[in-house]
């Protein structure tokens, strides 16, 4: 989901949690989500649902009602008016909210475990899956090249993307947006966070673009065939069929144009790909351990190397995965390692890391992108 380290569901450590409130008498019986992007494989763990869709029926949990959650949405609505949002806006969108005990469930039960690269991709990178994007990138085709000359970002790559987030647009969400976003907000674990994309929330309505009501979303609040978060969307979505609204629910141009903006403003460039896949001998990696991994960005950013030269990668050992010598450029590449699979990955892969921060995640969209050439 554009989501995060950023909307990054990802590998909060709810086991710390659950310690916290058995400690406090609180009884919290975690569930695992239903798939996972970080979304999010933070590098190993399995992400939540790429397409985090209304969060499945879990047992009924006591939340600290530390603030009542009362007197807590008093307190918010106050601030939603002396930010300047209307009475009749504060109204219908946050009078007589009332905290959804799954969504807090959904939020403490981020898995943890790790299935494997193979598994993780496997559920997801499918035949009816790839069947499907190729059907569609005819359908669209024409629609594709404009955006890739708007913005320069090849077409299969938001095929994969929509793939991976709402399967091609089919799973959305159904949770209330202001309900799953207040209850994130009162919920204390990640309290700023949602909090903000509160007020972005508001400030969609607000300028109208959708009308509250039909405002759905995952139960983390992301939102549309896009998945974005309300901040993502005031920043990156965009309206390219031209009526006049940016519409991430019902509208394919405004979606995949909205994606294309989006890893855009990550820093994609049209004339590379994301990478490929490698092999690395035993040898090769006692020689590559001496390289340093990456020291800011989100968490599968620093689990990745810095990038080398391709020359330097094949002095070291590294080869194409038939074998063969890596492709004579002066381009540079990092080395991300899931297990039993290893990869040499460019810039635009960051753009993806940038969309949901999470190899599994990422790597599965390269993958998928590739199947749709």
């Amino acid at each position: 989901m554009a989501i995060m380290d950023s909307v990054g569901f990802s590998r909060m450590h709810w086991k710390a949690l659950i310690v916290a409130f058995v400690i406090a008498g609180v009884a919290v019986t975690a569930q695992a989500p239903q798939q996972g992007t970080p979304p999010t494989a933070p590098t190993s763990p399995v992400p939540a649902p790429a397409s985090p869709v209304a969060a499945p029926a879990s047992p009924e949990i006591q939340v600290d009602a530390s603030p009542n959650f009362s007197d807590w949405l008093t307190a918010l609505i106050k601030e939603a008016q002396t930010r300047g949002y209307s009475e009749g806006l504060v109204s219908e969108t946050l009078q007589g909210l009332t905290p959804l005990e799954h969504v807090i469930q959904s939020d403490r039960s981020q898995a943890e475990l790790n299935p494997g690269f193979d598994r993780y991709l496997s559920a997801r990178l499918t035949p009816a899956l790839v069947k499907r994007g190729k059907e569609l990138l005819a359908e669209n085709r024409p629609l594709l090249r404009r955006i890739e000359k708007s913005y320069n970002v090849q077409g299969r790559f938001l095929l994969a993307i929509w793939a991976m987030e709402t399967r091609y647009g089919r799973i959305t969400g159904r949770v209330p947006v202001f309900q799953a976003l207040a209850t994130l907000a009162w919920e204390p674990r990640r309290a700023s966070y949602f909090r903000g994309e509160l007020f972005d929330a508001l400030t969609m309505v607000q300028r109208g673009n959708i009308d509250a009501k039909t405002m759905t979303s995952s139960w983390a609040g992301a939102m549309g065939q896009t998945q974005f978060m309300p901040s993502s969307y005031l920043k990156y979505a965009v309206d390219f069929d031209g009526d006049d609204r940016r519409d991430i629910w019902g509208s394919i141009p405004d979606t995949l144009a909205s994606i294309a903006n989006y890893l855009k403003g990550f820093g994609w460039t049209r004339d590379q790909t994301w990478g490929r896949e490698v092999k690395v001998t035993a040898a090769a990696r006692s020689r590559i351990a001496a390289i340093p991994k990456r020291t800011e960005g989100c968490y599968a950013i620093r689990n990745m190397t810095i990038r080398r030269p391709l020359s330097d990668w094949q002095r070291l050992g590294v080869r194409s995965l038939n074998g063969r010598a890596l492709p004579k450029s002066d381009r540079s590449a990092a080395l991300v390692d899931v297990g039993t699979r290893k990869f040499l990955v460019y810039t635009n892969y960051d753009a993806i890391l940038g969309y949901n921060c999470a190899h599994y995640y990422a790597l599965t969209v390269a993958l998928i992108a590739d199947r749709l050439q």
